[in-house]
């Protein structure tokens, strides 16, 4: 029994040691209006320590503003992070025209949300198994105008 207990201590100690991949959420922009929605893109950089190419699971979002969810989702399967390289990934967040409309008539008229991004990034890791980076972003965008409606 007590030789049990050691491999399993010297296995958790060594996985608990290893590189991992490590990522952040560098900026979260306005791109684009739809007829139901607006679409806002998550830029997450990911470096990949390993030589071998690491597949991701999925990533999940939620974004905040004013204290609740006015987006969430899944990506399943995004593809993977390059084998000793940092990976640039966009996470397009859609928000519908409803949710943004109640919070245009909270904000007034500087027409910024404060917003907080909440990513989930599941890697696949060897012996390990699936991963997760939880990232978080807060701060400010735009609310389209509607000029930006018409581009």
């Amino acid at each position: 029994m007590e030789l049990v207990d050691k491999a399993k201590n010297y296995v958790s100690e060594k996985i608990a040691n290893m590189k991992k991949p490590e990522a952040s959420l560098n900026d979260v922009d306005f791109k684009k209006v739809s007829h139901d929605s607006v679409e806002y893109l998550g830029k997450v950089s990911v470096n990949n320590p390993y030589g071998t190419p690491l597949p991701i699971c999925e990533i999940s979002y939620k974004l905040k503003s004013a204290g609740r969810v006015i987006a969430s989702g899944t990506i399943p399967d995004p593809g993977s992070l390059k084998a000793n390289d940092t990976t640039m990934l966009d996470v397009p967040v859609k928000v519908p025209h409803s949710v943004l409309l109640s919070l245009a008539k909270d904000i007034g008229a500087d027409w910024d949300i404060d917003y907080e991004l909440e990513l989930g990034l599941t890697i696949d890791l060897p012996i390990v198994g699936n991963f997760t980076i939880p990232l978080s972003q807060k701060g400010e965008i735009k609310l389209p105008t509607l000029s930006d409606m018409f581009k």
